[in-house]
């Protein structure tokens, strides 16, 4: 029987598409009908894709619409992939290829300009067009060596931290978050769904609701402009306590709200030690501590993933620092996004055109998502031979158009 691409429609093609997915994440395999009705509400299903080898699925795939914050605080169309898997059984098949290949063409139809992941492994994704374009930190902080005043009482700039319940973060949270959107790029959008199912009110099936704490800072004027969701666990020895606190969210939109949720974690009784959960790896965290040394980086990593689909309106998005102008050479083995373009940039706003001058730089698509968000240096792309200077001094001028000041941050696995 042929192995055929389709849209999981029918509830049978969905139950087995979602088995896959299982298996391919190697999770338990069973799939409730629950858990198939609750993925048919919230997955738009023209956007799923599922290989069919009779009537097992054995290769699964998935996209939706997202809102990615640029450089300069625009908000850009983007392409979010997902629920990527291969059964063992049918790997070397060029099933992922051609998925793939369906969900970049549909999505440059669409409009959008550059297609987003999270990589599971290194390796797979540099082929279709992908670069890393921001990495992921975390810390664990030994809280009696952090240095703080075990006096602590509160914020002292007037501000104060309050918990809070689900119902109050789902009001509040959404605002706040595109607050942070707003001025930090590298952040994702959260739906109605993401806030309803990260404060319990929409839980996942086979995956039992804990209801976590909920902190929010307000400025000393009333203004909400920091939440915390975090919980710990309950262990001692001999008589003492020995508790981890873990961070599920921090987000924050001033600095003051940070440090006051970061000093609040750390100052609660019983906890003596912090997972900070991932956070950008130039986060305030550690400097805001006594001794920088208390915390102690478990995980960096690279994390959100890009993928250019449309050069001129990607590169015309974003915020540069300075003027200058770039012909960029691109390469683009799928033929989506490749070609000649000349980049007018400055602090005023940037065009971006094709044309038939001579090129200053040559990279692949994927160096270009590398480098769109500001995290990566293009001198050091050029030292390792994945940028080509074709004129003296662009290499350079590239980096003081697309360095940003602070490294971007995707908050969100998706």
């Amino acid at each position: 029987m042929a192995i055929e691409i389709r849209t999981p429609l029918a509830d049978t093609d969905l139950t087995s598409w979602s088995r896959g997915l299982n298996t391919g994440f190697l999770r338990p395999p069973e799939v409730s009908e629950e858990e198939v009705a609750l993925r048919r509400s919230q997955v738009d299903l023209d956007r799923v894709q599922g290989v069919y080898d009779g009537g097992r699925c054995v290769a699964t795939f998935r996209s939706f619409a997202q809102r990615l914050t640029a450089v300069g605080g625009a908000g850009v169309p983007a392409g979010a992939i997902s629920n990527v898997t291969v059964s063992p059984t049918h790997r070397r098949r060029g099933l992922l290829s051609r998925m793939m290949d369906h969900d970049l063409r549909a999505a440059k139809e669409r409009g959008e300009v550059v297609a987003s992941l999270i990589a599971a492994e290194y390796p797979i994704y540099g082929r279709y067009g992908f670069g890393p374009a921001t990495w992921a930190t975390e810390w664990r902080v030994d809280v009696a060596r952090a240095g703080l005043d075990p006096r602590y009482s509160g914020p002292a700039d007037g501000g104060r931290v309050d918990f809070a319940d689900g119902d109050e973060v789902r009001k509040l949270g959404p605002a706040l978050h595109e607050r942070l959107r707003a001025g930090t790029h590298g952040v994702i959008d959260r739906s109605d769904l993401w806030w309803r199912v990260n404060t319990g009110l929409h839980p996942s099936p086979g995956h039992p609701w804990k209801e976590p704490f909920y902190a929010v800072y307000r400025s000393a004027e009333g203004t909400v402009e920091g939440l915390l969701v975090y919980s710990a666990d309950d262990r001692w020895e001999g008589k003492r306590p020995r508790n981890t606190a873990t961070v599920r969210d921090l987000i924050a939109v001033t600095p003051a709200a940070e440090r006051a949720l970061w000093h609040f974690l750390l100052s609660i009784d019983w906890v003596t030690c912090v997972d900070t959960g991932l956070r950008a790896p130039d986060d305030l965290l550690p400097l805001l501590l006594g001794d920088p040394r208390a915390a102690r980086v478990t995980t960096h990593a690279d994390f959100l993933w890009l993928r250019p689909l449309d050069v001129p309106r990607l590169l015309t998005s974003r915020g540069y620092p300075a003027e200058g102008s770039l012909v960029l050479d691109l390469h683009d083995r799928a033929g989506l996004a490749g070609g000649r373009f000349a980049l007018e940039a400055g602090p005023d706003g940037a065009t971006c055109v094709p044309t038939t001058r001579s090129a200053d730089l040559t990279l692949d698509i994927a160096e270009l998502g590398t480098l769109w968000l500001g995290d990566e240096s293009a001198v050091r792309l050029a030292a390792l031979g994945r940028v080509a200077e074709e004129r003296a001094g662009a290499v350079a001028l590239a980096d003081r158009l697309l360095r940003a000041g602070r490294r971007p941050w995707c908050p969100d696995i998706f």
